[in-house]
């Protein structure tokens, strides 16, 4: 058995005013799984339970993102989270706010018996 890549999706997300990470990290990952619709677990009936799903969030700051608060965005699957450097700042020098720019990855693998489906990379 192995666990190959099914799905993946990407998004960006922002906070415009508040400063805050987490909230660009989550809208990020809302981009990336809300704009599609995945029928594969439904048509071949699969657990989408155990899938496995891996997150990389792109910020500038990763060290402000609250993983946790990232990881409940995903409502399938065993999820884990990696916060890594990326994204964008954008300062207002007038106000002295920054704009908070995040970017996301959204990956889903399922354990699959090769044999079932021929050749599997």
């Amino acid at each position: 058995m192995t666990f190959p890549r099914l799905i993946l999706e990407t998004g960006m997300g922002n906070d415009l005013d508040g400063e805050d990470y987490t909230k660009a990290a989550c809208r990020a990952v809302h981009d990336a799984i809300y704009h599609s619709s995945i029928s594969l677990f439904r048509s071949l009936n699969l657990d989408s339970s155990k899938m496995r799903v891996k997150v990389r969030i792109g910020v500038a700051q990763p060290d402000l993102v609250d993983s946790a608060s990232v990881k409940k965005m995903l409502p399938h699957g065993i999820v884990s989270v990696e916060v890594v450097p990326g994204g964008l700042n954008i300062n207002d020098s007038e106000s002295g706010i920054i704009s908070v720019i995040a970017t996301a990855a959204v990956e889903a693998f399922y354990e699959i018996d090769k044999s079932k489906f021929g050749k599997i990379k």
